[in-house]
């Protein structure tokens, strides 16, 4: 990796780490919807001036089919259903399962994948990895690693929770490769902008019916601070690493993701430092490295990212 793409990568893997501290806080007096809504909202506020005068936009919405399933699959599904599974789980506990998508992605990525994705998306290009030995191990461990958490950290009576981010986890590992193979031509702030106006809109009628009857000042904030840091912000910083290392890769950012959302969950919001979080740490990203680095030679890439100017 590029001593830019290590950049990259380390300033992800901090601001998206961050998003879970807050989303817990904001869901304690806000609904998950109005908390996706105003996250949205917000940060497409933000960007719109910016991509209207660079004239980023336009170009983007002319492509809108896979703009709207990149937003479906990335934003409007993951930030709902995060903001929903951090009404009963610690933002600690959910940094950690999501710190899953590489392994997902690595899956998606496979031989036994590209078929399938060469016919839902005929006119792109769907590269490989070869899934080999070393793969299925680090696939089993990371695996294995999440069991652990569930297992010890989660009560098995809200089985809603758990789907949630499972759903999420998916959502992550695709949305990278649409960038990849659908959009990575596009302006970036064109393409941020865009999805996060489809996003608002859509979270519109039902974050009208669960409208908020008071406002508190810790909710209010960290709704503000998930749009401008670690939505505006972030998606520009997202979309520069996959285009410097491509889908797969960028979505190892999750390796950091967890630690810092376990380190604010526990000095923060004075979450608990469990059993699982000890055992499933380490193995979720053991077996995410395992899973998702390549041998030098003897294999193909996963992916040929679209060089961004």
């Amino acid at each position: 990796m590029t001593q830019r793409g290590w950049v990259l990568f380390l300033a992800m893997g901090v601001i998206w780490g961050v998003p879970y501290a807050m989303i817990r806080i904001a869901v304690e007096d806000f609904d998950p919807i109005v908390v996706a809504f105003g996250r949205t909202a917000l940060g497409a506020l933000i960007l719109l001036p910016i991509a209207l005068y660079t004239k980023t936009l336009a170009p983007v919405l002319e492509r809108w089919r896979p703009l709207l399933l990149y937003t479906l699959v990335e934003i409007t599904g993951p930030w709902f259903l995060i903001g929903y599974a951090e009404t009963t789980l610690n933002s600690s506990t959910v940094g950690l399962l999501i710190a899953a998508v590489p392994l997902v992605g690595v899956v998606i990525l496979a031989k036994p994948i590209q078929g399938l994705g060469a016919k839902m998306w005929p006119k792109y290009s769907f590269a490989h990895d070869r899934f080999d030995a070393r793969r299925t191990i680090g696939l089993i461990i990371g695996f294995a690693g999440v069991a652990a958490l569930v297992g010890f950290d989660i009560d098995l009576t809200q089985p809603a929770a758990i789907g949630a981010i499972g759903l999420t986890t998916i959502g992550y590992a695709v949305g990278p490769i649409i960038i990849n193979r659908a959009l990575a031509d596009l302006p970036p702030l064109g393409v941020v902008t865009g999805s996060l106006i489809l996003a608002a809109v859509i979270y519109t009628p039902f974050a009208a019916l669960r409208r908020p009857t008071h406002f508190t000042a810790d909710a209010s904030w960290s709704v503000l601070g998930l749009a401008a840091i670690c939505t505006a912000a972030a998606f520009l910083v997202f979309f520069a690493l996959i285009s410097e290392v491509g889908p797969a890769r960028a979505t190892v950012i999750t390796y950091i993701n967890p630690a810092v959302a376990i380190l604010l969950g526990v000095t923060l919001l004075d979450e608990p430092l469990t059993v699982g979080m000890g055992i499933g740490f380490p193995l979720v990203i053991l077996g995410s490295i395992l899973g998702t680095t390549r041998a030098r030679a003897a294999e193909e890439p996963a992916a040929t990212p679209v060089t961004q100017s």
